[in-house]
């Protein structure tokens, strides 16, 4: 009797972590395509709905880095100019439209765009870390979705933001990536 209770007591745990492991992510997608190895991705502003400066183009970095990462070697970075002087993205980062028009010009296949809903530390005792992203892949040709997903994640007090958007950045590109 005494090892069935232990082991209910054990699964009962397992079942418990696994819940409270479930609430801290969670992702929405449609399906991917499928993406060849010459084609180019675009990765255009990710604007910053946030009150964190630059949350935006933390996530532009982290995700370019993540499909290359994947195997999609062949991206290109919008080239905006940033004042190092400036705490905000400028204005014309959020021009997705005109982002699309060089993607054009640079013979890209898709372009992946988004946005940063959340990018903070939570207030209270632990102040945990939360990343809140969409993300859209767009035919470049066409300016159609192709792909979306949204998702958000926090961590514990002793992680980081950037540390938790590059797990949920990977989790959500997954489906793109070849690793």
């Amino acid at each position: 009797m005494k090892t069935t209770m232990s082991g209910l007591l054990r699964r009962m745990a397992i079942v418990a972590m696994g819940l409270a492991l479930a609430a801290c992510a969670s992702v929405s997608s449609t399906g991917a395509p499928t993406i060849a190895a010459t084609d180019t991705i675009a990765v255009l502003p990710i604007v910053n709905y946030t009150e964190t400066p630059q949350a935006g183009l933390r996530a532009e970095a982290i995700a370019e880095s993540l499909l290359k990462a994947g195997g999609i070697s062949n991206t290109k970075r919008y080239p905006a100019t940033v004042s190092q002087e400036t705490l905000f993205e400028p204005a014309e980062r959020q021009a997705v439209t005109r982002a699309l028009e060089w993607a054009r010009t640079e013979r890209a296949r898709y372009a992946l765009t988004g946005s940063v809903q959340e990018w903070r530390y939570k207030v209270g005792v632990d102040g945990e870390p939360a990343v809140g992203v969409t993300l859209q892949l767009l035919d470049v040709q066409t300016g159609n979705v192709v792909w979306t997903a949204t998702g958000n994640r926090t961590g514990w007090s002793r992680s980081s933001v950037s540390g938790v958007a590059q797990s949920l950045l990977q989790q959500m590109l997954s489906p793109l990536t070849r690793g």
